[in-house]
């Protein structure tokens, strides 16, 4: 029997094993909050099949977004970045990584970690959605228009409601599967 699973990822394999392994996994890990920052902000306006297709090429050249480094990002670095056909080349996206790297270090200062800061704004507990199909899920959220009105607050660039959202699905700060989908209850554990 096929497993039964959100429809977004469609066919693409890519598509299905981030679905099936990493969509809405709670996230606490500094470093991969800060990649899923990244990744959503450079999705804003394309698919994140795309995203998915470039993540290895982002890694490779985000320094596995490391934020230290990444602040510390030189007028070379943003050279190189732009130059890179393996990533979006997007200006203000990439001046955005770097800026945002250096706000991050902030908020780690601030509150011990960044995923303390982050998770406040779901107190500290997934959102568990009881969707029935896909068109249900929402695109945006009271918590993630205080997310972002928090981040924007602080400085953060491409960190609007809706970018805010679907990182809020990246790490797992709310469950979007559908609960037909076989996901739903392995990440609701």
């Amino acid at each position: 029997m096929a497993l039964k699973r959100c429809a977004w990822p469609n066919t693409d394999p890519l598509m299905i094993a981030y679905h099936d392994t990493e969509w809405g996994v709670p996230v606490h890990d500094d470093r991969k909050l800060f990649e899923f920052l990244v990744l959503d902000a450079f999705q804003a306006g394309l698919s994140w099949a795309i995203i998915l297709k470039k993540r290895e090429q982002f890694r490779r050249a985000l320094h596995d977004f490391d934020p230290a480094q990444i602040a510390r990002y030189t007028a070379r670095d943003l050279a190189r970045l732009l130059n890179d056909p393996g990533i979006i080349r997007n200006r203000q996206k990439i001046d955005a990584t770097v800026h945002n790297a250096r706000l991050f270090l902030e908020a780690q200062a601030e509150f011990g970690s960044f995923d303390r800061y982050i998770w406040q704004f779901v107190g500290g507990r997934t959102i568990v959605h009881r969707f029935r199909s896909d068109s249900q899920i929402p695109a945006m959220s009271r918590q993630s228009d205080a997310m972002s009105r928090d981040l924007r607050a602080r400085g953060f660039k491409f960190v609007g409601s809706t970018i805010c959202y679907a990182f809020m699905q990246a790490a797992g700060l709310v469950n979007d599967h559908v609960v037909r989908c076989f996901r739903h209850r392995e990440v609701d554990r």
